[in-house]
């Protein structure tokens, strides 16, 4: 019986890796202010729906809202 060969495969540049990974670092801190039943209203959805970290739930609800408002006030030729 022949021996199979391995397939090596090409791995992807470690600069490129790199290079993206630093594009992913937070480095601009934002601070917002809420009053009493907003703050409620978080807490009590955080728990609901098991939410561990406030702060991916904050950025994805902005994130979510700031790319569909830019999405649908693309700018038209016409």
């Amino acid at each position: 019986m022949a021996k199979k060969k391995k397939k090596t495969s090409q791995g992807v540049d470690p600069e490129y890796l790199k290079k993206q990974k630093e594009a992913l670092v937070r480095r601009h801190r934002q601070v917002i202010y809420l009053n009493d039943s907003e703050m409620a209203a978080i807490n009590r959805y955080c728990e609901q729906f098991r939410v561990g970290t406030k702060a991916v739930l904050y950025r994805e609800a902005i994130m979510e809202k700031v790319l569909s408002q830019l999405d649908d006030n693309h700018p038209t030729l016409f």
